[in-house]
């Protein structure tokens, strides 16, 4: 549920984000752009305390919305997305204006269809990176109900046993969805690699 829920709102709100640097004008775009990139230069265990206390006074420790939230967007998903509709013919969205189209109408009949690729790649990681978090929802999280599928894989590890045979099992249980996605979506994501960034 933390994972998927993360991607899906993820990718939506990066390819938004994304489709806004690149295409729309406004005041202060490159330097806000820049400000967005800068964000992955700072470590998760600088602002973990602050986020705690955030997430506690918001009254969503223990939640899936606590979990999802923060995670809600992403500069590297902002930086990809960017990328892909910066490589996108102008003519498609200036065609689109031409007929009367609103910018949200553009970005959703027009560019939508064509970032599939780029969406699937970046749901990829975005589910990859918090299908194997630890420390974070094991931050967020206080009962078992809630705890993910790592912070499950952690509780075979004692202080003194390891239990290597349930750990190694449950281990190679969890890459499945993952190998699962992959597969699924591998010649997509290597399209999106390969174009994502080159300009036409």
């Amino acid at each position: 549920m933390f994972a998927v829920g993360t991607t899906l709102i993820s990718v939506l709100l990066d390819s938004m984000a994304g489709y806004a640097f690149a295409r729309m004008r406004f005041k202060g775009r490159n330097t806000l752009f820049v400000l967005v990139l800068m964000t992955m230069m700072v470590p998760f265990q600088v602002i973990m305390i602050p986020l705690f206390i955030e997430v506690f006074r918001l009254g969503l420790l223990n939640t899936y919305w606590g979990l999802i939230l923060p995670r809600a967007s992403s500069a590297f998903g902002i930086f990809l997305m960017r990328s892909f509709f910066v490589s996108v013919p102008k003519d498609l969205e200036e065609s689109g204006r031409i007929d009367g189209l609103s910018e949200y109408r553009i970005f959703r009949s027009l560019m939508l269809p064509l970032c599939g690729p780029a969406m699937l790649t970046l749901g990829i990681f975005h589910l990859m990176n918090n299908w194997n978090d630890l420390l974070y929802p094991l931050m967020l999280t206080s009962s078992a109900d809630m705890r993910t599928l790592s912070a499950g894989l952690a509780m075979f590890v004692g202080n003194k046993t390891i239990a290597y045979g349930p750990t190694l099992a449950a281990a190679v249980i969890s890459l499945v969805p993952l190998l699962a996605a992959y597969v699924f979506a591998q010649k997509y994501f290597v399209q999106s690699i390969a174009t994502t960034g080159l300009k036409n």
